[in-house]
């Protein structure tokens, strides 16, 4: 295997951030890759959804849209303590917040201004390395397959050994399912077209971009596949660290 997938990138221990700097970093991929927030109450087992929506450096607070199911907020009203869960490129990131929210507004709509967390945990599980594409260097990619009646166009986000993440226009959570596998996904790599199956892990519509986000593991991918996939990521990260040095 290529050397882009060696030991380095394997699961590591979690790490605890704790210099400002370091959390808004770390935050602002959240924000920027608009990852789903878990969010659950001290002393209840239901989960909620939510996103941050922006980060105010100056005021050291940060702010989180509404929750999903809307019951989330009257725990919020009421002061609870809450802890925060969300998962970027395989490395979990969490954190916990014991002080009232306060509600506001963000561009004209809803959110919750909550503290800038003094801690946030970080854990890099993911044993293959992810490469996240640049917005103005998106790959387009086309799924098709005996469930679908016509085939999707899309955009490739990012990519790993194992598998990719999807992007496609508008409201298709019916159509794809989680479990589903798709016999083919035509990917337009710069080097070729690679066609191969996958299995979707996680289907999530965003209707505030009006766009199906969709997780998937490459499913029987054959070794000429597997290369192109390496050879592919080896690329993003070369390019990655390139621009990390500039």
């Amino acid at each position: 295997m290529s050397s882009a997938f060696n030991e380095e990138n394997g699961p590591q221990p979690p790490k605890l951030l704790k210099a400002p700097m370091e959390i808004i970093a770390t935050l602002r991929q959240l924000l920027q890759y608009h990852d789903p927030l878990i969010i659950q109450f001290h002393e209840r087992n239901q989960r909620f959804q939510s996103y941050v929506v922006e980060i105010d450096r100056d005021r050291s607070r940060i702010a989180l849209d509404e929750v999903i199911p809307s019951d989330g907020e009257r725990f919020f009203k009421q002061g609870e303590g809450f802890s925060v869960e969300a998962f970027r490129d395989g490395v979990r990131i969490a954190w916990k917040c014991e002080h009232s929210v306060q509600l506001g507004q963000h561009d004209g709509a809803p959110c919750y201004w909550a503290p800038l967390p003094t801690e946030v945990i970080y854990h890099q599980r993911r044993s293959a390395f992810r490469a996240t594409l640049k917005q103005t260097d998106l790959v387009r990619i086309v799924l098709s397959g005996d469930k679908l009646r016509e085939p999707l166009p899309g955009h490739l986000l990012d990519i790993s050994a194992t598998g990719c993440k999807l992007r496609f226009a508008g409201d298709l959570s019916q159509q794809l399912q989680n479990g589903q596998v798709h016999e083919r996904l035509v990917a337009q790599l710069p080097f070729g077209a690679m066609t191969t199956a996958v299995e979707l892990r996680h289907v999530h519509y965003e209707p505030k971009v009006d766009a199906t986000f969709v997780g998937t593991r490459f499913f029987r991918i054959n070794g000429l596949e597997q290369r192109q996939v390496e050879r592919f990521v080896y690329q993003l990260q070369r390019e990655a660290r390139r621009t990390e040095s500039d």
